[in-house]
């Protein structure tokens, strides 16, 4: 079942400016959506909050740096 996001709230980070290259992210109690910028009606990406998490605590921990 999809979540209902109308009345979410969308954050990109301030770090992007006004660059168009860009993810916006809703966090819900059910659920932590992705979309891009460039393609808001394009889909999203769905991830549970417990998943959000360990993605933030990685990126946090430099695990994805190359």
């Amino acid at each position: 079942m999809q979540p209902d996001l109308s009345g979410a709230t969308w954050h990109k980070s301030s770090l992007s400016g006004n660059g168009a290259s860009c993810v916006e992210v809703a966090i819900t109690e059910e659920v932590v959506a992705v979309r891009d910028t460039k393609n808001r009606a394009g889909g999203m990406l769905m991830f549970r909050p417990d998943e959000w998490e360990a993605f933030i605590g990685g990126v946090r921990l430099g695990e994805f740096d190359l």
